[in-house]
């Protein structure tokens, strides 16, 4: 059996009921979804494909940013572009959407890299909040999160209760819901918010690998969502220090379960390049190999 093949037979159709819909500024929605069987088996890195409107019968895929697999309901982030998520941001609670999921390659995290960086930006947010979710109970771990965007934060953010080494001084917004996870975050941006770093996530990551110790910086692996000058940029810093990489690809996708390859991007591999599905090769990629 293929890993596609294997990977297909987990995926699970939902009708899924809209527990609740809220509107953020930049036009940004959470939306969250009654799916059982998709919350008891999405993993970090896992998105799903829904459709937006009885009326549309074209999908989207949207990141999953959290589940709760005990009450059976997913978190969703999305931002409006084009028709289709202005149509999704129509529906109101109660309404079924038909879901299918969870799809995609996840993150995978190594014990021997116990500081997972954990680096999303805009829409590439909810992936590296679903990492955080994953980790804030393995005491192995200890994660630090950067969150970047261009329009106002789908949260409020607040003063961070974490000292973290590098911070340049006044840069102390963080997104709350991680501080409760005993998280320390940080936000980056260029539209001069308050507390956020002025800059890029990149700039703020390499103040923050600059401030460890050469046996600290060793324990440091990146992990990486949101548009892709970002992950190139992502990717060159991990470079740069030397530190392995996962990056989750954005891409359009039409079936996204490996039938149409509409959604191919080229893989560097051991035998040379190779076309590469991002639905159920991905959407998790070593950085070295994409970029």
């Amino acid at each position: 059996m293929t890993a596609a093949k294997a990977h297909r037979d987990t995926i699970f159709v939902e009708e899924a009921e809209i527990l609740a819909h809220d509107n953020h500024a930049g036009d940004q929605y959470t939306l969250r979804l009654q799916a059982p069987q998709i919350a008891a088996h999405a993993l970090p890195g896992s998105f799903v494909h829904l459709s937006v409107n009885a009326q549309r019968p074209m999908r989207r895929p949207i990141s999953i940013m959290r589940v709760d697999a005990q009450k059976g309901y997913v978190d969703l982030l999305y931002k409006v572009f084009g028709e289709g998520t202005a149509l999704l941001a129509q529906n109101p609670i109660g309404e079924t959407l038909n879901l299918m999921g969870p799809i995609g390659k996840p993150f995978e995290f190594h014990q021997n890299r116990p500081r997972p960086l954990l680096i999303g930006g805009g829409v590439g947010m909810p992936p590296m909040i679903f990492c955080a979710d994953a980790l804030r109970n393995d005491k192995t771990y200890q994660p630090f999160m950067i969150l970047g965007s261009e329009v106002p934060f789908p949260f409020e953010s607040r003063p961070s209760e974490f000292i973290v080494p590098g911070m340049p001084e006044g840069v102390i917004a963080a997104m709350p819901l991680i501080e409760q996870w005993n998280i320390p975050s940080r936000l980056t941006s260029t539209k001069g918010y308050p507390g956020c770093h002025d800059g890029y996530v990149t700039d703020l990551a390499r103040h923050w690998l600059d401030a460890l110790s050469e046996e600290e910086r060793r324990e440091v692996e990146i992990f990486s969502c949101g548009p892709h000058p970002m992950l190139e940029a992502v990717a060159r810093l991990a470079k740069e220090y030397d530190l392995p990489c996962q990056v989750s690809l954005e891409e359009f996708m039409a079936c996204a379960v490996g039938g149409c390859a509409g959604c191919v991007v080229q893989v560097n591999t051991d035998t040379g390049p190779a076309m590469k599905r991002v639905c159920v090769d991905g959407p998790v990629f070593d950085a070295y190999t994409v970029f």
